[in-house]
């Protein structure tokens, strides 16, 4: 499959190649939204993996083993049941995670198959694991997811890179993904990614340190009317509704994400002064717990309810 063919074998061996097993090592919310998008038939032929069906916590076992029941698909209690038939594989783990799924992945993917690492990494973590993934015979593909999974689910849109990553849309696109293929190396993918959410993650964490502020001290209207009249079009308000949720439920996970982003820009010389502020402040959001809902200040309050009532207690 990773080898040069014409198009009309390109397309024949990429349907085949999902036909003969689909794997997951990590299971979350990325994982769960492609197998909810591609519908119960294909979910049949898929496994999955995730730590959490390991975890020392009973009531976090079994939320797992629900999830698999959920979506239609084979849980598995090991990696090397998940992949021991998979062509085609998906990692979706957090970034921390993401090197060493890779490694342990290694030791039981098969010949040929194709590696797509979805994980949120720096490009040097990213080769790290290519050379893992090859030097077993796998093929990996430098993946970058580059919207939240919802709502567009397995349509949400993917960067492949690498030497692989024409075999691989090839496959995506059998699987009814949207996913591109672009020119260059392991990293390249996942460059575009990280640098991407500079702007990304740190406004969120921006707005939410400016509305939390606004709400303290009286004024948060009065600047939110000051920032719609410079920028007419992004609606500051949802918008900062919007991001305290987000940031609330998936906090803890995107700071791991800026640390990898972090990492990114000292390899490329750059200091990450803005990126790892942003690190510590989803970190701290993430930790309060989750809320939701459509009105930026009764979430703004919660939040400065719990901020400080964490700050008492400390």
């Amino acid at each position: 499959m990773c080898s040069e063919r014409s198009q009309v074998d390109t397309d024949r061996a990429a349907t085949d190649w999902v036909v003969a097993g689909l794997a997951f090592v990590g299971f979350g919310e990325a994982a769960q939204a492609f197998v909810e998008g591609w519908g119960a038939t294909r979910a049949a032929r898929t496994c999955a993996y995730d730590i959490k069906t390991d975890h020392r916590d009973a009531a976090t076992r079994e939320a797992k083993w629900a999830d698999y029941a959920r979506v239609g698909v084979s849980g598995c209690t090991t990696p090397a049941e998940a992949l021991r038939d998979a062509r085609t594989v998906f990692s979706t783990v957090t970034a921390d995670q993401a090197l060493r799924a890779a490694e342990e992945a290694a030791i039981h993917i098969a010949k040929g198959a194709l590696y797509f690492d979805c994980n949120s990494c720096s490009p040097e973590n990213k080769r790290k694991a290519a050379l893992a993934i090859d030097a077993a015979g796998g093929c990996y593909v430098d993946s970058a997811v580059m919207t939240p999974v919802h709502p567009k689910l397995h349509r949400t849109p993917l960067l492949l890179s690498g030497p692989h990553a024409e075999a691989a849309a090839a496959v995506a696109e059998a699987l009814d993904m949207n996913a591109r293929a672009i020119e260059g190396p392991v990293g390249k993918a996942s460059s575009i990614k990280m640098l991407r959410s500079v702007m990304v993650k740190g406004l969120e964490a921006l707005l939410i340190e400016c509305v939390l502020a606004g709400r303290r001290a009286g004024v948060d209207e009065v600047v939110l009317d000051s920032l719609e009249a410079s920028f007419p079009s992004f609606d500051f308000r949802s918008k900062t509704a919007a991001a305290i949720g987000r940031v609330t439920k998936h906090g803890v996970r995107r700071a791991a994400e800026m640390r990898e982003v972090a990492q990114t820009l000292n390899e490329l010389g750059i200091s990450p002064h803005m990126a790892n502020a942003t690190a510590t402040w989803q970190q701290k959001i993430g930790a309060l717990g989750q809320v939701a809902g459509d009105d930026y200040k009764v979430l703004a309050e919660t939040l400065l309810a719990r901020l400080f009532a964490e700050e008492d207690t400390a």
